[in-house]
C-alpha cells in the first residue's frame, strides 16, 4: 500500500459529482493502516495548463477507461485539511456529470487505477449512508452544498 501525503503547495483538483437515483459515486479514502475514514468524488489533479474540465475528462479515461458527460453546473470550494499531521491546501472544482457507457451504473463498486502500483474503489451511496457508517465526505463541506435529486428530477440540486 502506497503512504500517500499532501503535497507541499496548493493543488488544484477536478472531481465529478455522479448520481444515481439519490447515491453519489465516491471513493474510498484509507488512513495508513487501511481503514476507510472517508469518500471523495472521482477525480484528480489538474495539470499545468490544463482546463479543469479536461483534467476532469482525462482523469475518467485514465483511471476507468471511460468518458462522461460533464453538466453545465459546477462549483468550485477550497480545501484546507490535515492529513497525518501534514496541511493539505486544494482549489477544487466540482463538475455535475453522467457516464456515457450506462454498464457503470449497474455496477455496485467500480475498481479503478489510481497509478501504476495503486487501486481504488469507488461505490455508490448516499449521503444518509455515508453519515450512518460514521464516514466523512470529502473535500469539508461538500455534503452541505448537496441536494440529492427528486424522483423524475435531475440530479444535482444545490443548496445556495
Amino acid at each position: 500500500m502506497t503512504i500517500w501525503r499532501p503535497s507541499s503547495s496548493i493543488t488544484v483538483k477536478a472531481m465529478a459529482l455522479i448520481w444515481q437515483d439519490d447515491a453519489l459515486l465516491l471513493s474510498e479514502i484509507r488512513d495508513d493502516a487501511g481503514r476507510v475514514t472517508g469518500m471523495r468524488p472521482l477525480g484528480g489533479s489538474v495539470e499545468f495548463g490544463e482546463p479543469w474540465r479536461d483534467a476532469l475528462q482525462r482523469e475518467f479515461l485514465e483511471e476507468l477507461g471511460t468518458r462522461i458527460t460533464l453538466l453545465d453546473n459546477h462549483f468550485v470550494m477550497e480545501n484546507i485539511y490535515e492529513h497525518h499531521g501534514v496541511t493539505g491546501h486544494e482549489i477544487v472544482f466540482l463538475c455535475h456529470a453522467h457516464f456515457t457507457d450506462s454498464s457503470y451504473y449497474r455496477m455496485d463498486t467500480v475498481i479503478y487505477e489510481i497509478n501504476d502500483d495503486t487501486m481504488g474503489t469507488a461505490k455508490w451511496i448516499t449521503l444518509e449512508e455515508l453519515t450512518a457508517k460514521g464516514l466523512e465526505l470529502y473535500p469539508a463541506g461538500l455534503a452541505q452544498k448537496l441536494s440529492p435529486p427528486s424522483p423524475g428530477q435531475k440530479p444535482g440540486r444545490l443548496f445556495s
